[in-house]
């Protein structure tokens, strides 16, 4: 198979919503995340870099093969693609909320939706390519990991009570 343009950048999009948001994350799990009650199934924080890039990468070649098998966005991969596109946005959402806002529930509510959103779009893009459905599998465990994670800190982290301002 031949490398091309369009399967390097399908592969890299995917990535610029974390490149974006990883300078106030970092600041975020050194500081707020921290003091967090976690569940004992959290995996160690230098595991979730390597695992995102390599998430990230995976989806994006799975949007490529998509596109290039299914007519680019006006055939058979429209839907496929569009699904993948929400579900893309969803998931860059999940970081500014979870992490900036320190919204656990925020983050989780947003999690749950991702993971609805990346589950239809997972199956429209097996529909077109089946390569690319199963390209979706380990990002699909990986976010039931995260979201069942995301369940326990918003159920075992009361939220933050606001100081009065008198």
């Amino acid at each position: 198979m031949q490398l091309t343009w369009e399967a390097v950048a399908a592969s890299i999009l995917p990535s610029l919503g974390g490149f974006v948001s990883t300078p106030y994350t970092l600041k975020k799990i050194k500081t707020w995340y921290k003091t967090l009650v976690k569940p004992w199934w959290t995996p160690p924080e230098y595991v979730f870099g390597p695992v995102w890039t390599f998430l990230f990468t995976s989806m994006g070649f799975a949007s490529y093969l998509v596109w290039r098998d299914g007519g680019g966005f006006g055939g058979e991969a429209k839907t496929a693609l569009a699904l993948y596109g929400a579900q893309l946005a969803i998931n860059w959402v999940w970081s500014p909320i979870f992490f900036g806002m320190e919204s656990v529930k925020g983050g989780f509510f947003i999690g749950a939706l991702l993971w609805c959103t990346a589950g239809v779009a997972s199956v429209a893009m097996a529909r077109v390519n089946l390569t690319a459905g199963l390209l979706m599998g380990p990002y699909m465990m990986w976010l039931t990991l995260a979201t069942s994670i995301n369940f326990y800190l918003w159920r075992n982290n009361p939220p933050k009570k606001k100081k009065k301002n008198n």
